[in-house]
């Protein structure tokens, strides 16, 4: 039976970070403590490794603050929690340095001294530090490269959380707004035994990334279906804000193919013009700041324009760019276009269409990312900080993670001593007996949810398409409980648990939320502004 001193679940930048500042702060102390780092398959296929664009932060003298702090609000249509966003610019640079030290490269100007800043939609300066297009990916690396280097941190790959162990399973009652919960850590399946294991600890981080999986169109990997945001309720964590679903506007249209491949929102601030099928622009009939509006306002524009001429997809046109400096700065999509797609961006354009990309809500957590159960931690795209509000400004997610994995483990520390395991956990009860259809069920199921979530819980809602999905939704629910019930727990039975339990939370708040803000559209709302 492993037992920990921490657990952390999901080994993207915020899961790494908040281990490795714990793992420094015992290795000073030449205190012996166990950090568990949990990932269902390899260490680096998180949603960090898909990241393109980069990281905000007011990094230049013409920058400042408040600039960033009225972006952020502005993009969030003022939902954001001000407090929560003065915390995350302010704090941003340090934390970036700190990035920095551990090895991450970002793209210095020519003459090798200054950050490339780069400019983004919602953006009112360049403030975006990046490496290539693929800043997500170097970060990654190199927190991985960091993390190796303590004995403390033990990684567990192909290894999947089932449930949040808390005082449930200890025979009490508990409710949502209980202040006594806590979490003890999970029942963890191996894959590659598929045996489920007790991983206790002391205090338990959830860093599971994003849901992008529910929907058909996604730039999410595989590996995101919502299964810290279903664990914690489930735990009777509170959930917030998960009807604001960002759709990226411009990922790179290949029908069938899942996931999409993303065409980051720096191609614009490059200076990329959005066309529809034309060849003509449009932004200008939707918003004044044209193809650098924020990503909700392209997005919609975008999908008004192909319902309007009932095509699949528009297009980026960056032939007028400086060719060079653009292979220089996104190697990685012109290599893409031109193997997979034949494109030669010197005189093609680049056929783009929205996907879901990202979970503005999730577990709600303080500004320290503290859950409303003791002991248990979030941050990353599974937790709702506050920050972004109603809608996220680009390159402000990774900026997210990381601050609130640091805030995380300094709360962490502060509380490690009062932390305690119960010695009557009980071990995970599985008598059940597998069907040999089990995974025909879940594909069919899993078809049809993603049917479900993109037709009727898209960009544009109404209130029949909500209602629709609610009514199907409920179905496909007595469905698979039935399924998880008479099977022995498996990935791929308890990930399409996890995709209908956060399906449920998005059409439940998308249906409560009564007015167009952000992300949320439902054309049957009056218009609030």
């Amino acid at each position: 039976m492993p037992q920990f001193d921490f657990l952390v679940i999901g080994s993207g930048i915020a899961g790494l970070s908040y281990s490795l500042k714990l793992a420094q702060y015992f290795d000073e102390r030449k205190q012996d403590v166990r950090i568990a780092v949990i990932t269902k398959v390899r260490a680096d296929e998180t949603n960090t490794k898909y990241a393109q664009g980069g990281i905000a932060a007011v990094w230049s003298e013409d920058d400042s603050f408040q600039k960033h702090i009225e972006d952020t609000m502005v993009a969030g249509d003022f939902l954001n929690d001000r407090k929560v966003v003065e915390i995350v610019v302010t704090e941003a640079p340090q934390r970036i340095s700190e990035l920095i030290g551990y090895g991450t490269r970002f793209d210095k100007e020519h003459q090798g001294n200054e950050y490339d800043l780069a400019k983004e939609g919602g953006h009112s300066d360049h403030r975006i530090l990046h490496f290539k297009d693929v800043t997500g990916a170097e970060i990654e690396r190199a927190l991985l490269e960091s993390v190796a280097r303590f004995p403390s941190i033990e990684i567990f790959t192909h290894y999947f959380a089932v449930d949040l162990i808390t005082m449930h399973h200890l025979g009490q009652t508990v409710h949502r707004y209980d202040t006594h919960n806590q979490c003890f850590g999970a029942y963890v399946l191996n894959t590659k035994t598929d045996e489920v294991e007790r991983f206790l600890a002391k205090t338990t981080m959830l860093a599971t990334g994003g849901v992008g999986s529910i929907y058909q169109s996604t730039t999410n990997p595989t590996i995101a279906t919502g299964d810290g945001i279903a664990m914690a309720y489930r735990a009777k964590a509170i959930c917030k804000d998960m009807e604001f679903i960002q759709f990226h506007p411009t990922a790179l249209y290949e029908p069938g193919k899942k996931p999409n491949f993303l065409i980051s929102e720096a191609v614009r601030g490059f200076g990329g013009i959005l066309r529809n099928k034309k060849g003509a622009t449009f932004m200008e009939n939707y918003d004044a700041r044209l193809s650098l509006a924020p990503r909700d306002v392209v997005a919609r524009s975008i999908d008004s324009e192909m319902k309007k001429y009932g095509d699949q997809h528009v297009y980026i046109d960056v032939t007028h760019c400086d060719y060079d400096k653009f292979v220089d700065h996104f190697p990685n999509i012109t290599a893409y276009c031109k193997d997979k797609l034949g494109l030669d961006l010197r005189k093609d354009y680049i056929p783009v269409v929205p996907a879901q990309h990202y979970m503005c809500g999730g577990v709600r957590v303080n500004e320290h990312g503290q859950t409303n159960i003791n002991y248990l931690y979030a941050a990353g795209e599974c937790a709702c900080t506050g920050l972004h509000g109603a809608n996220r400004l680009a390159s402000n997610s990774l900026l997210e993670a990381i601050v609130f994995g640091h805030r995380a483990y300094l709360k962490t520390i502060e509380n490690y001593e009062a932390a305690k395991i119960p010695d009557a956990i009980p071990e995970w009860n599985d008598d059940k007996t597998t069907h040999p259809e089990e995974l025909v069920l879940v594909s069919e199921i899993t078809r049809e949810l993603e049917s479900i979530m993109s037709n009727y819980v898209g960009i544009v809602r109404t209130n029949r398409r909500l209602a629709r999905a609610m009514g199907r939704l409920e179905l496909i629910y007595k469905e698979h409980e039935e399924l998880y019930r008479q099977s022995n727990v498996s990935l791929p039975v308890s990930e399409l648990r996890n995709m209908i339990e956060v399906s449920y939370l998005i059409i439940k708040m998308a249906m409560a939320r009564r007015e167009n803000v952000g992300l949320h559209y439902n054309s049957d709302n009056v218009a609030s502004k």
